[in-house]
């Protein structure tokens, strides 16, 4: 299999055909050869080394972002050459590489990547003492992907316990799709990355954000499973936002979330504006509730958040609406059932009256006024009957067989504005026409 050294001089070197890669490989002009671009995308390309060094060193200086997905790549002394060669990159993806041997003290003690900002390591399985000495070595890393990692817990104290590993520059994490379930696993992703802006749990079973709900501590496996384990020091871990201090978004699409409880959790972080919670079982099976009245009880219940589920920006006038038909939903119900939020909301909008109950559905019979010719006859009549129907009960009055009778409405109100109109539509039902007593209903006949 190629090395990454392999890839680029097939693909932008002097010596592409000594190359023998069974992969795409675009034309480039002789002018353009030996010249590697600041972007380098080698995405499944079957690459499972670094390659020379030297010729890494020369070729890599200018490059800036590297994605090497889906590749063959396994030692960690492989990805660390790439990135020491690239001084100027700061974006690399290494996703779906397999990483799980354990990354050694020897292979980071004099590695330091100042300039690597967001690093992709989805599918990698890469352990969590890789992830700490790894996260050692990017003092300006922002953005990190964890996703598809199938982790169920969370390792960033050392194993002798004495020292939790603290980044204070990580702004977003992509943890989508792992194992955990309990978000005493999740408030230690906090209290190691405490700037962090934005934090997506999506299609991870967590069931609750209670901290103190029932939770396991799996056995550490990998690299750690010779080593004893300490017990991680959990009594500042008292509340579902004390370590996100300033957490902006927060995506939990799709987990295990099933009860309200935990929307008011979520209304408890003190900088969180963005929030989506779709696919939750909370919202699933048979519901009081339509759509509409979802999300207005969601907005009711969280009064910081400005954007829910990636629609616009929630108004002034929306969020009044809804906390008034929260007060509405909740004011006859017990006291015990009512949330502390009714409360709060109780003292902002005060006691609100019941929205009356009104009836628009039309009445079912209503007397008209039937004119053919000469004759006149005042009958009542169901308006849920089609056009089709009245006519048949009409023939034996009017003379006229019904593909030759024509009617027309007319509506005593407006009949100076409008005039008659004819019910062409045999099919469309009389309540259509908003018909009521004393209205004149025109029998004539077709040419």
């Amino acid at each position: 299999m190629p090395s990454l050294i392999e890839g680029i001089e097939a693909k932008y070197g002097t010596e592409a055909d000594k190359c023998e890669l069974d992969i795409p490989i675009l034309y480039v002009p002789r002018k353009l050869q030996n010249f590697v671009p600041p972007v380098l995308v080698f995405n499944d390309f079957g690459i499972d080394s670094a390659g020379n060094e030297e010729t890494l060193k020369s070729k890599c200086q200018h490059v800036q972002e590297l994605d090497l997905a889906q590749n063959k790549l396994t030692r960690w002394d492989d990805v660390l050459s790439i990135l020491q060669h690239m001084p100027r990159l700061h974006f690399a993806n290494l996703s779906f590489n397999s990483l799980n041997a354990c990354l050694l003290d020897d292979h980071v003690k004099q590695s330091r990547f100042p300039q690597l900002k967001h690093l992709i390591l989805n599918g990698t399985y890469i352990d969590w003492v890789s992830v700490r000495k790894l996260i050692s070595a990017l003092p300006n890393l922002e953005e990190l992907h964890l996703s598809l990692n199938n982790y169920s817990h969370v390792e960033m104290e050392e194993l002798n316990g004495d020292k939790l590993i603290v980044h204070e520059g990580m702004k977003r994490l992509y943890f989508t799709d792992n194992t955990i379930s309990q978000w005493i696993e999740v408030l230690k992703l906090g209290r190691s990355f405490p700037s962090l802006h934005s934090l997506i749990l999506a299609d991870c079973p967590i069931t609750s954000l209670d901290p103190a709900s029932p939770h396991s501590s799996p056995d550490r496996t990998g690299c750690e499973s010779e080593c004893e384990s300490s017990q991680t020091s959990e009594t500042s871990l008292t509340s579902p936002h004390h370590w996100f201090r300033n957490l902006q978004f927060l995506n939990l699409n799709n987990t295990l979330i099933s009860a309200w409880d935990d929307i008011d959790r979520i209304a408890c972080f003190p900088s969180l504006q963005h929030l989506r919670i779709h696919g939750l079982p909370l919202f699933e099976g048979p519901s009081d509730y339509t759509k509409h009245e979802r999300r207005q009880l969601l907005i009711a219940r969280l009064p910081n958040i400005r954007t829910l589920n990636g629609g616009g920006e929630i108004s002034d006038e929306d969020r009044e609406d809804a906390e008034r038909a929260f007060i509405r939903h909740y004011m006859e119900k017990p006291e015990s059932d009512r949330p502390e939020r009714y409360t709060d909301l109780l003292n902002i909008h005060g006691k609100l009256d019941p929205l009356v109950n009104i009836d628009l559905t039309p009445e079912r019979s209503v007397k008209v006024n039937f004119t053919c010719g000469n004759r006149a006859e005042t009958r009542s009549i169901d308006v849920y009957q089609t056009v089709h129907e009245l006519k048949q009960k009409l023939e034996s009055f009017s003379k006229i067989p019904v593909p030759k009778m024509r009617l027309f409405y007319v509506d005593q109100e407006m009949k100076t504005c409008h005039g008659p109109e004819e019910m062409k539509f045999p099919n469309k039902q009389l309540y259509s026409y908003n018909i009521s007593s004393g209205d004149e209903i025109i029998i004539d006949s077709k040419i």
